[in-house]
């Protein structure tokens, strides 16, 4: 593993020309990697495709609509039963079944209000931006002083910092959906 730093370009042809100045820097053409990044959601880590086995934000969906439902329903129960003289017995069935349904829809309005963060904070920080990025592998810190003045004389954005390596141009432990460390 070693440092690899990478820049976002919109162009090929910017990478084009960032992989000749990182070159003329001296650094080897085996340590620089550039690559399209798909955009959030859309790496197809998973075989049904995307980049989640669930939805991130329905973690407790569940048991938030059953509690919603089952709270309406009492509510709706105990208001049609008041409404016997009016409506008969079908008002307290009638009444349960739309305090079921109006139960649910407002829990799941308030677990999306709540926005709790996800442990890895992946749902409270950007993700990294997609379109084009060149990265390569640094071996001290000079050499990473050196990467990220050609990035930025040659114009990249988001530049960030990560570990992983580098081999035969092609970084090998890329993960697409990693909270970028931005420099």
């Amino acid at each position: 593993m070693s440092t690899i730093i990478a820049g976002h370009f919109q162009l090929q042809d910017e990478i084009a020309d960032a992989r000749l100045a990182l070159l003329d820097a001296g650094f080897a053409a085996t340590r620089i990697s550039s690559f399209y990044v798909n955009p959030p959601g859309q790496h197809d880590v998973y075989e049904l495709g995307g980049d989640h086995d669930k939805s991130p934000g329905a973690k407790e969906s569940d048991e938030g609509v059953v509690k919603g439902g089952a709270t309406g329903a009492v509510a709706g129960a105990v208001v049609g039963a008041a409404t016997i003289p009016i409506s008969g017995p079908v008002g307290p069935v009638v009444g349960a079944l739309v305090g079921a349904h109006v139960g649910s829809l407002y829990s799941l309005h308030k677990m999306k209000e709540a926005g709790e963060p996800d442990k890895d904070g992946s749902n409270q920080q950007a993700p990294r931006k997609s379109g084009m990025l060149i990265a390569v592998a640094v071996d001290d810190a000079a050499q990473e002083q050196r990467a990220l003045e050609v990035l930025r004389l040659r114009g990249a954005r988001d530049i960030e910092r990560a570990e992983g390596s580098i081999s035969g141009g092609d970084w090998r432990d890329f993960d697409p959906n990693s909270l970028p460390v931005l420099l």
